[in-house]
């Protein structure tokens, strides 16, 4: 495990979760669910801006490793899962929204990693769908964690909205992947 300065980043990212987590187990008194909001939204944020740095990074200091490319999406996908669950817990996704968004991210991950055992890890690199969907996520899960109006801006609306188009993107990104992977399915048998 390279312990160079993008895979420390990378480890901050998954450092803060819990933060994110554990602002909302704060005691009323010590700060209102409106504060909360906010904390969680700015860690959050910050999070999602060290997921642009670390790559930036290694690619700048030609730092890239195996261990960092290997770490940095499973930051991602904890990060986008903690954010998942907390908004569940809140009341401000549904279930199977965020079912269809960790489930996706766990199957595509294994699905990745059997593809990579047989040498035919190029056939599931990322896709555009992908892309696109990651960069909904990363709107709609600050927005329904800050939850309150912005500049005039029903973010809860907002970001409902997107994490319903993220879902429907996941969904067809994980269709994407695995048609992508099933001729392979019958080869490795």
């Amino acid at each position: 495990m390279p312990l160079n300065l993008p895979n420390l980043i990378t480890w901050s990212r998954i450092l803060l979760i819990p933060l994110i987590v554990g602002v909302y187990y704060l005691p009323d008194p010590w700060l209102s669910i409106s504060a909360k909001n906010i904390v969680a939204t700015a860690i959050f944020v910050f999070a999602a801006i060290t997921d642009w740095l670390d790559g930036y990074l290694a690619r700048t200091l030609n730092q890239m490793s195996a261990f960092g490319a290997f770490l940095d999406p499973v930051a991602d996908k904890l990060m986008v899962a903690g954010a998942l669950i907390i908004l569940l817990q809140l009341g401000r996704v549904e279930s199977a929204v965020a079912l269809i968004i960790i489930g996706r991210e766990i199957a595509i991950s294994a699905l990745r990693e059997w593809m990579a055992s047989i040498g035919k890890s190029k056939s599931v690199a990322v896709a555009f769908v992908g892309k696109v969907k990651t960069a909904s996520q990363m709107i709609a899960l600050p927005l329904l964690l800050y939850h309150d109006s912005l500049l005039g801006i029903d973010c809860q609306g907002l970001g409902t909205i997107l994490i319903y188009v993220a879902a429907v993107l996941t969904a067809i990104s994980m269709l994407y992947y695995l048609r992508k992977a099933l001729p392979h399915a019958s080869a490795a048998g």
